[in-house]
């Protein structure tokens, strides 16, 4: 195969970009930036996204898919309060916003119409920050080779949340309206503005940290279902195995975390098979049994009243 001599390309991310091919003969263009959809190979030509995202990629838009969701869920119940009825179908809409978020997000991703991507692989941290890597030939002249080398792992999630967020906006004022009777006000639509609040912050943190939650997302899965559920479960005074079965909510919430514990450590074995964490799986009761095992010695219904009472 024919392929024409040009000097070296400079840059971690610089790329030559294919201008013609005819046959076994190969022509590429000068140094640059690649275009989207593509990244460097180890010759420095720009090829094609065509590979299947892993197992741990699909974790990782998993975990940024349900950061809005779990957001969604905490504030309606914050803001419905004890008497009103209508936090179950709020959550019920929140649950088919974002899931039809994603259905439309995949739908409208490369290639458009099927319910899978393709992607690059991601090899290291600074993928995910290719600005900063832009080289300085002559210390004068800078030239940009900014792309997405990680496509398209960076803009899905702004795109999902883009989606989530007129869904939002179109389904969830009518439904409040129509249901929220036992509510204020001014307290109807309180939910909505809080997600209008969340949803730039997650939009910066993508933006700033969508590199280190990459990595660092399994971590924070397990370490935060862990706090989560010991502040539930003392708020809540269960001190034994009764107080736990007593309400549905309470066995709702603990199978929840348990399904959190799951994700966490399946993402940190990052195996591509699932009966290689099955024995890992075994571990996801261990932090409730142990709470409920440890309880009696440090009584959280006593510290919450002696909290209570300002002692």
């Amino acid at each position: 195969m024919a392929v024409d001599i040009q000097p070296a390309c400079l840059g971690l991310y610089c790329g030559k970009t294919l201008l013609f091919k005819n046959g076994s003969s190969e022509i590429y263009g000068e140094c640059g930036v690649c275009p989207r959809g593509q990244r460097t190979n180890a010759q420095k030509y720009c090829q094609p996204c065509t590979e299947s995202p892993e197992l741990y990629d699909w974790l990782y838009l998993g975990f940024m898919a349900m950061l809005p969701l779990v957001l969604h869920w905490f504030f309606i119940e914050w803001y419905s309060g004890k008497k009103s009825s209508s936090a179950l179908f709020q959550h019920i809409t929140a649950l088919f916003e974002c899931s039809m978020a994603a259905i439309i997000t995949l739908l409208v991703s490369d290639p458009v119409g099927v319910l899978y991507i393709h992607s690059c692989r991601v090899l290291m941290l600074s993928d995910w920050y290719t600005m900063l890597y832009n080289p300085s030939p002559d210390y004068v002249t800078t030239v940009h080779c900014t792309h997405e080398a990680v496509y398209p792992l960076y803009t899905i999630v702004f795109v999902y949340y883009a989606f989530c967020l007129v869904l939002m906006m179109l389904l969830r004022p009518l439904l409040v309206k129509k249901i929220a009777c036992g509510l204020g006000k001014s307290e109807r639509f309180k939910s909505i503005y809080a997600a209008l609040y969340f949803f730039p912050i997650l939009t910066v943190l993508q933006a700033v940290g969508g590199g280190l939650l990459y990595y660092a997302f399994p971590y924070i899965i397990l370490v935060l279902s862990l706090v989560t559920l010991a502040v539930y479960m003392s708020a809540s005074e269960i001190e034994n195995c009764y107080d736990l079965l007593v309400r549905k909510k309470r066995l709702i919430v603990l199978f929840s975390h348990w399904l959190l514990h799951a994700y966490g450590i399946v993402s940190i074995s990052r195996a591509d098979r699932l009966e290689h964490d099955l024995p890992l799986l075994a571990l996801v009761p261990t932090p409730a049994l142990f709470y409920l095992f440890t309880a009696k010695f440090t009584e959280p219904s006593r510290i919450l009243s002696e909290g209570a009472n300002g002692h």
